[in-house]
């Protein structure tokens, strides 16, 4: 497999770096869930939630995070025991995960009716990575999305930077279904099947894929500079399935994703 014929990528956490955005409206919904004397984020707490972000695995836990920190709970067991640590912070505060749910979408729907250019401007994108997306392109080889983030915002900040993906390419939430059929309708629905390349930053969702076994083909790839964690990236070592790939070989040629 010198190239793919098809280069599947997720968005955020691959292509695109939408940790200040994230940040923001986890701050704005916590505002609205735990009511703070001040408005603005105490010092230092963004650069706090950064890094802890791959713990995350649905956006209403955001806020609760932002809480815990707040509470005191260290970092460090942030990272280590996030799924036994959030329970208790959700009976703590006295918060049901529907109304998080509902606080952070909200936050998001209202800034993206009112201020839709400027919420598309708090995400940027990973050095190199548009240039590759371009070069792969030049070389035959055909780019999609496939992301949990709604299309038409994909598609909004990749023509900001201009690139134009056909309609087909883009498959984001409205898609309403697992990344691994996603990659089984695009295996199925030419007459040979494509060779298809999947790059992710969530390691359970590659290992989804890995489960599935008519999917043995698409090759597997972790994005390591994107939203997991050294153990998420040791585990895929470990894993003959998944390859973990920096971004510095991302940038580069396909003959080097598989060194």
């Amino acid at each position: 497999m010198s190239s793919p014929d098809i280069l599947a990528l997720d968005f955020d956490g691959v292509v695109c770096d939408g940790l200040i955005e994230y940040f923001q409206t986890a701050w704005r919904a916590y505002c609205e869930l735990f009511h703070p004397e001040s408005a603005e984020p105490p010092e230092g707490l963004a650069e706090r939630f950064y890094p802890l972000r791959p713990v995350i695995e649905t956006g209403w836990e955001m806020p609760i995070l932002l809480y815990g920190l707040l509470q005191g709970v260290p970092d460090k067991e942030v990272l280590k025991d996030w799924p036994n640590i959030m329970p208790r912070l959700l009976e703590q505060s006295g918060i049901e995960s529907k109304a998080a749910a509902q606080a952070v979408d909200g936050v998001r729907d209202r800034w993206i009716h009112s201020d839709l250019a400027g919420w598309l401007s708090l995400h940027r994108f990973y050095p190199g990575v548009l240039d590759r997306i371009r070069k792969a392109m030049e070389a035959g080889v055909k780019p999609m999305i496939i992301s949990t983030k709604e299309g038409r915002f994909i598609r909004q900040l990749l023509a900001r930077e201009g690139l134009q993906f056909p309609e087909t390419d883009i498959l984001g939430k409205e898609v309403k279904q697992p990344k691994y059929e996603t990659l089984r309708q695009l295996r199925t629905q030419q007459q040979a099947p494509p060779t298809i390349w999947f790059v992710e930053d969530r390691l359970k969702a590659l290992q989804s894929v890995s489960q599935q076994p008519d999917l043995e083909a698409v090759a597997l790839f972790l994005a390591d500079w994107g939203y997991n964690v050294e153990a998420d990236q040791q585990v895929a070592v470990a894993d003959s399935r998944i390859h973990c790939i920096s971004l510095e070989q991302f940038a580069g040629p396909f003959s080097g994703w598989l060194a």
